[in-house]
């Protein structure tokens, strides 16, 4: 039964010699092919220089792939000694690190490159909303004082008003000092409104601007096509967007709010009082002294605020840096897992093949150990066995006796074994079962 299971493996290993040939060429092909496309992807030059250099680049890595895994399949099953087994393991990982090196990561830029640099793109256009919204978000910061600016501009437009006709702040109708105080801060707030107001549509228009070009660069992304040319008008899409987000961090009202409101304090200046009597001009003067310190007040309401919105964190300017296909690949390789996988398993898969070789060839010296000398002998090696034999018996010698002699002299060394003419019969096969069992004893254990 043993030697039905030893021949049965030894003609599965002659069956699949030639498979195992035509799908290590396969194999190194198809790497060789995909290589090809990831080179092409990253080399720069004339068409004509891309593609020669793909091809020779390509070429070479099939041939080494081949080569490689030809001679770990031819020699890695025979080598039975532990140490014998620990090199060549060793080589094996050498050369599997070369071929991911030189291969495995074209191929993935092959199999996944184009959706890598649309992924980076798409990443890029999302990095890119987030700048152009907080551009948006600190430019618009400004308006949230125009309601506190209005309301300071209509008290003072009123007082104003209700001086004039009923004389309520100082007693006395008409139009004096105070009213003309009033109107003058009255028409500083109405002038920092009117800016306010002009900074948020050219604010507006800046942000439609960005949101348009964000527009380009979305439906540029998911476009179909090849993704070069895309990328390249991605690329000049995405100067201009930062042109406008720049733009937009140029356009805040915060600075000018803020010198308006030191204006409003430190540029106070009152008028002289106007009044006939000294009680009136006494009474002008404590209006304006009232007058002073509400517009100190706003003055110091509307630094504060200005102060908060020139604090926030400007946007800073972002450079958009273009990927081949194979840095992007390797860039985004945890989102692109299968495609790593698939590439390289093409170039290491032949080594379980090698590795069911072994074991295979393994198998077989395990088997042929245990099975008695004369099921292990080839019909070749009898027939030798039986000529040694009639000439033995030519001779007059018998078969223990030729055995014994052999023994004998390959004990005894001579100083010139080749001068000596009893050293002929050394050169017949030895037929005793002790000595033929250790010949053919390997070295797996």
């Amino acid at each position: 039964m043993a030697l039905g299971a030893t021949q049965r493996l030894h003609d599965g290993v002659a069956a699949v010699e030639t498979m195992t040939r035509f799908a290590l060429a396969v194999l190194a092909l198809a790497s060789g092919v995909y290589t090809y496309l990831g080179a092409r992807s990253i080399l720069d030059g004339s068409p004509t220089a891309v593609f020669f250099a793909a091809v020779i680049y390509s070429a070479s890595v099939s041939v080494g792939i081949y080569a490689f895994w030809s001679y770990m399949a031819r020699f890695y099953p025979h080598v039975t000694s532990r140490g014998g087994r620990t090199a060549m393991l060793g080589v094996m990982a050498v050369g599997a690190a070369m071929i991911l090196a030189m291969s495995s990561w074209l191929n993935a830029a092959a199999l996944a490159g184009s959706a890598a640099v649309e992924q980076h793109l798409s990443e890029t256009v999302e990095d890119y909303t987030a700048d152009l919204d907080r551009a948006h978000q600190n430019a618009l910061a400004s308006q949230n004082l125009l309601p506190d600016i209005q309301r300071a501009s209509e008290r003072f437009a009123q007082l104003a008003g209700v001086e004039r006709q009923s004389g309520s702040l100082t007693g006395t109708t008409g139009s004096g000092s105070v009213v003309q105080l009033l109107s003058q801060m009255s028409a500083q707030m109405k002038s920092l409104t009117a800016n306010i107001n002009a900074s948020r549509e050219q604010v507006d228009g800046l942000f439609a601007q960005g949101q348009k070009r964000l527009e380009t660069m979305r439906s540029l992304v998911s476009a179909p096509g090849t993704i070069e040319p895309r990328a390249d008008q991605f690329s000049t899409e995405a100067v201009a967007l930062t042109g406008v987000i720049t733009s937009l961090a140029q356009t805040s009202i915060a600075p000018s709010i803020r010198r308006a409101a030191d204006d409003l304090s430190l540029g106070f200046i009152a008028p002289v009082p106007d009044g006939g009597a000294a009680d009136l001009i006494n009474r002008q003067n404590q209006v304006m002294d009232t007058v002073r310190t509400s517009v100190t007040a706003q003055s110091k309401a509307l630094a504060k605020a200005a102060d908060e919105i020139l604090a926030r964190p400007p946007v800073q300017e972002r450079r958009f840096v273009p990927m081949s296909s194979a840095e992007a690949v390797l860039n985004y390789a945890q989102d692109f897992i299968p495609a790593w996988a698939g590439a390289i398993s093409i170039d290491l898969l032949p080594g379980v093949m090698v590795f069911i070789l072994a074991v295979v060839h393994g198998a077989i010296r395990r088997q042929e150990e245990n099975l008695p000398f004369a099921e292990r002998i080839t019909a070749a090696e009898l027939l030798r066995a039986l000529e040694v034999q009639r000439v033995v018996t030519a001779s007059g010698v018998t078969i223990e006796q030729a055995v014994s002699k052999a023994e004998v002299k390959s004990e005894t060394p001579t100083s010139n074994p080749e001068s000596s003419p009893e050293t002929e019969p050394n050169n017949i096969t030895a037929i005793d079962l002790k000595s033929r069992s250790r010949d053919r004893t390997h070295e797996d254990r």
